[in-house]
């Protein structure tokens, strides 16, 4: 075993622990065009929430949770040489509902090319940027 295996933490199943954890939302955004890796990020979180409804939260099917107690975590891998370029303000606008208790940026994601080069859609080159999003939803 290398020394970066035996020295690697524990990780915890969520960013935060003190959660009550119901489920875990993931997904993956794309950003072909302009390279714009917060267009890429909140296709993530988009693509993660866009198939789900939580009738739980809204008919008080949790005893003692109400709507107001719905909290979120968000996750996004995104390469390391683009997260400077994130803002984390306009991914959290996206969510409709649901206090955002933490929003996590790891090293992810990637870049890679769209194969072409579209100056009239805004390409400044052919790359492609993609996120990855984890959204951890309790109360």
């Amino acid at each position: 075993m290398d020394s970066d295996q035996s020295t690697a933490k524990a990780v915890e199943p969520v960013p935060n622990s003190s959660m009550k954890l119901l489920f875990v939302e993931m997904g993956v955004g794309y950003d072909q065009h302009g390279q714009d890796i917060t267009s890429a990020a909140t296709r993530a979180c988009r693509d993660a929430i866009s198939s789900n409804s939580i009738p739980a939260f809204r008919r008080g099917s949790i005893p003692g949770v109400s709507f107001g107690e719905m909290k979120l975590q968000i996750k996004l891998g995104v390469p390391r040489s683009l997260q400077h370029l994130l803002d984390i303000e306009k991914v959290k606008s996206i969510f409709p509902y649901g206090k955002i208790t933490d929003v996590e940026v790891v090293d992810g994601g990637l870049i890679c090319s769209s194969g072409v080069h579209v100056e009239e859609m805004g390409d400044k080159n052919d790359d492609c940027y993609i996120v990855n999003a984890a959204v951890y939803v309790g109360y």
